[in-house]
């Protein structure tokens, strides 16, 4: 009977655990809009390649003067790693336009489809739902 128990809380916390995980790992659409297409050149200022998405950060100069920074979210680092990009496929302090899909909530958040260096060779982020959206609306160019 004890082993009964003890194989019940195993399962019962390993359900509950998978939960939580699944539940950290956003769906696309929740944050970004697929209506929000969005191309920004800005200067590099850091690289995350941590799962379960990989992030580049840019500041972006507005028409104003000011400087907003903007977050990337590419694909799974492995995936990024296939499609050549790497942490030393670029470099911080770089000009790089990125295109991609802004946030629902308005907030500087980028679901980036590719990047573009200004020797313009081009690199695809991997981000799989803003790369579903660009083949589907066609409204990304």
């Amino acid at each position: 009977m004890g082993i009964t128990r003890r194989a019940v809380a195993i399962v019962g916390v390993i359900t509950a655990l998978a939960g939580i995980s699944v539940q950290a790992h956003h769906s696309w659409t929740a944050v970004f809009d697929e209506d929000k297409p969005i191309v920004v050149t800005g200067t590099l200022t850091k690289v995350e390649f941590v799962n379960p998405h990989g992030w580049i950060w840019i500041d972006v100069k507005n028409a104003d003067g000011t400087v907003a920074s903007y977050g990337v979210e590419g694909g799974a680092p492995n995936g990024l790693i296939r499609n050549g990009v790497t942490k030393n496929s670029m470099k911080l302090g770089e000009t790089l336009t990125v295109r991609g899909y802004g946030s629902r909530d308005g907030s500087n958040l980028i679901a980036g489809v590719s990047y573009t260096k200004a020797d313009g060779s081009q690199f695809f982020l991997g981000n799989e739902g803003a790369e579903n959206a660009a083949k589907a609306k066609g409204n990304l160019k």
